[in-house]
This record gives C-alpha cells, sequence and structure tokens, in this order.
C-alpha cells in the first residue's frame, strides 16, 4: 500500500508507504525514518557510514511505535492524559536540544525535511504519546516487588552477562555563568522595544516573531505556545500572559530568559493560548573573560585551602546543586563521558578530595572536585546487593511487562506488512 506523499529525510527520498497496522491507525515509512534520524542524531551515529546500524534503528522504532500504539489503547481505556505541563517542559527542552546539536534553526529544517513549525507539532504530539504510555506501563508494574532469595538466584543464574562494575568517580562542582553585561542588555532591549513599534504600528506578530523571536522552540511556529494552564512558565511571564484579553499585546516582560513581548490569542477557561517573542541579552566576549577570570580567582582560592563548600554557596550558579554543596553525584566514567566529555579530560589524574583546573563546558565555567574514585571491579552481593536487586527487579518487570503486552496484542489487530522490519 502505498500512500502518494514524499517525505524528505536526510540524504535520501523516501516514498511514503504504509509499514505496518495496529488496530486502526497506520504506521509510515516516514515516521520510522524520520524516528530512527533522531535517534542516531541522539546516539551520535553518521548513518551515511553506518547503514546496518541504521536498519536496526528503524527496526528497533518500528516496534517501540507498535508498543506505543498499543500502550495508548489502554490508556483510553483508563482515560488517562498526559501533564501538559510536562509535555511543554519536555517539548521545549527537547527543540532546543535539537537546533544546538545542529547548529541553527535552518539546519534542523533540512535535516528532518520539515518546517520548524511542523517538527515542533510533531515533537509534542510524541511526547504527548510517550507520557500517556509511559504512565500505562508504570502504573501496570507499580506493586511489583523482589525478595533477597530472588535476587540472590538472579545473581547465580545473570552473574556472567552482568559484568562488572567500571571505574566510578563521586564528583562536585562550582559554575560560573557568562552573564551579559549592561552593553548587551542596552542591545537587547533596544532592539525589543523596536519589535514592539512595529506591533503597535500594526505589523503582524507571528510574522515578526518568526524572524527575530530568539525562543528556538516557538519562533519557527510564530512565536505560538498552544494552550496551557498556570504554573508552566516562569512566573513573570505568566502574569502578564494571564492578565491579556485576547488580541491584547503585554507591556515587556522581563525574565531569566531575556525580553518577551506576549499577545493573547485565545482563551478556554484556565488555559491561555498565547504567542510570544523573545531577545536574550547574548554575553559578549568581555563578560565571557570577566567569568575566565572570576573562577580563576576562586580556584586559586580553593587551592590556598578555602573551603569548597563555602565557595559554592557564595558564587556557583547552577541553582540545582546549589544546596547540595555542589554534589553532582557517582558516575561511572563511560556515563560521565556522554554526559560531559569535557569533565572526564579535566578530572584525569585529578586525586581524591583534590580540584579540577578550571574547566570550559556549554553552561560556563567549571572547577570540579573529585570526592571519590573506585576502580574497576566485579560485582558481588556483599558489596552491590542494592544495585543487583535494582537489575533483578528491571529484569523482573521487564518479563511482565512483555507477558502483559503479548496478551493485549493477542486483543488487538497487529499486522507488518513490510517484512524486512521483522
Amino acid at each position: 500500500m502505498v500512500v502518494l506523499l514524499a517525505v524528505q529525510a536526510p540524504a535520501q527520498q523516501v516514498l511514503d508507504r504504509v509499514v505496518a497496522i495496529v488496530d486502526d491507525e497506520v504506521i509510515l515509512e516516514s515516521e520510522i525514518v524520520q524516528g530512527a534520524y533522531l535517534l542516531a542524531m541522539q546516539m551520535q551515529v553518521d548513518v551515511s557510514k553506518n547503514p546496518k546500524e541504521f536498519e536496526r534503528m528503524k527496526k528497533n522504532t518500528l516496534n517501540n511505535m507498535v508498543t506505543q500504539k498499543l500502550l495508548l489503547i489502554q490508556a483510553e481505556k483508563d482515560t488517562i492524559k498526559a501533564d501538559e505541563r510536562q509535555v511543554e517542559a519536555y517539548l521545549q527542552q527537547q527543540m532546543q536540544g535539537v537546533i544546538q546539536q545542529l547548529g541553527s534553526e535552518e539546519k534542523v529544517e533540512d535535516y528532518f525535511g520539515s518546517s520548524l513549525a511542523k517538527i515542533r507539532r510533531n515533537y509534542r504530539d510524541e511526547i504527548d504519546k510517550n507520557l500517556r504510555a509511559m504512565q500505562v506501563r508504570n502504573q501496570k508494574l507499580a506493586g511489583i516487588k523482589i525478595g533477597r532469595r530472588e535476587v540472590e538466584t538472579f545473581f547465580k543464574s545473570h552473574k556472567d552477562s552482568i559484568g562488572q562494575i567500571q571505574e566510578t568517580v563521586d564528583i562536585s562542582h562550582l559554575l560560573i555563568t557568562p552573564k551579559a553585561g549592561d552593553a548587551s542588555r542596552q542591545v537587547a532591549m533596544e532592539k525589543i522595544r523596536s519589535i514592539e513599534q512595529r506591533l503597535q504600528a500594526g505589523e503582524d506578530f507571528a510574522a515578526l516573531a518568526r524572524e527575530f523571536s530568539q525562543d528556538p522552540g516557538s519562533a519557527g511556529s510564530g512565536g505560538d505556545l498552544g494552550f496551557m494552564g498556570r504554573g508552566v512558565l516562569e512566573r513573570p511571564f505568566e502574569e502578564a500572559a494571564f492578565a491579556l484579553q485576547p488580541g491584547q499585546l503585554s507591556p515587556l516582560v522581563e525574565t531569566r530568559y531575556g525580553f518577551h513581548l506576549i499577545k493573547m490569542e485565545e482563551r478556554r477557561g484556565e488555559k491561555v493560548r498565547v504567542r510570544h517573542i523573545l531577545i536574550t541579552p547574548k554575553a559578549t566576549r568581555e563578560d565571557e573573560v570577566a567569568s575566565a577570570d572570576t573562577i580563576r580567582a576562586i580556584h586559586r582560592r580553593l587551592q590556598a585551602g578555602a573551603s569548597f563548600e563555602e565557595m559554592v554557596a557564595r558564587y556557583s550558579e547552577d541553582s540545582s546543586t546549589r544546596d547540595l554543596k555542589g554534589h553532582l553525584g557517582v558516575f561511572e566514567i563511560d556515563q560521565l563521558r556522554e554526559r560531559a566529555k569535557e569533565f572526564v579530560f579535566a578530572i584525569r589524574g585529578v586525586a581524591d578530595s583534590a580540584y579540577s583546573d578550571p574547566v570550559r563546558t556549554q553552561y560556563g565555567f567549571h572547577i570540579i572536585r573529585v570526592n571519590r574514585r573506585e576502580p574497576a571491579r566485579e560485582m558481588s552481593l556483599e558489596k552491590d546487593f542494592e544495585r543487583i536487586q535494582q537489575i533483578a527487579l528491571d529484569h523482573k518487570k521487564q518479563k511482565l511487562f512483555e507477558s502483559w503486552l503479548q496478551d493485549i496484542r493477542e486483543t488487538v489487530f497487529v499486522d507488518i506488512k513490510d517484512k524486512s522490519y521483522l
């Protein structure tokens, strides 16, 4: 069965066709390809050099899509809805991550062969479905537990496949983020004031948002943020938005992201649909140098014996770890390399309780303290019971989930038309 629709995918043209049917819904080739390319991008796989790996990703994508549709059927029966605040938060994070990784909005559109607005709509829909499917799975497995004897039996039979514990490192950090100075704020203020004047003169809000807004998640859709309730966005933004009437333009609003102009599009009870234009002050080279000087001065004080905890409390701009005295957690080296490869290089050769030299990442300038290292070793029930218990519990849950999913599948029509995906 072929659908007369051409979808541009990276480096190839896909003639869309139905690959599978679940109940009364179809899964198209274009959906699978786009999902596989997103997975490849996240895993930093060059599909042109790894065609076999890409085929494997396509099969995994199809399998996940079939599973999702089965779970969504159950979600409809159980009237499970996704939290809109979570959907919006994940959407903003996803869009910003994709744009940052590919380099620009134009490159994102080229990569996926769609407009940014369409990509955003697709992401929002997929995130909503994923959260609903996840809730179904979590509810089904919520009461599953595992006893000590089960853990011991599992470890004896899976000891060879579990493998060893990699080298781990317990780290804390102090972060200094380059901030735009007065000159940059003034430039941003003048820019948004000029946009405000054009809006007051009658120019189209959506067109100006597409041209000027620096919010990567909404600029492509004319600044449209969709419907949302209270508690989703920054308080100053939210207060200004909910004070508007349909068609009304807000005065200038400032949040930690920069300066906003907001237009109310529609109200539905306690939900509003607004557009916005964001102009973000950009840190200059001088601002970067000032932050670098600050982190070096803090590093000198630490080397001279200053308290790391006091320095974090006074200077660190990572609000998520400040109350934890800068503690980031315990990481396997490979895990840390995936999340922050700059950290791995920075702490190479750094002893326990010592500090790295200042290191630059996308978030700013860091000083990392190595709290403790543990070398790679084999797992044992005596030292690693809780970790083995969690592995055994996850294994038990997965087997029960697959069995339950098979029961659902036997009551729902599933047809994989393209056998190459099996």
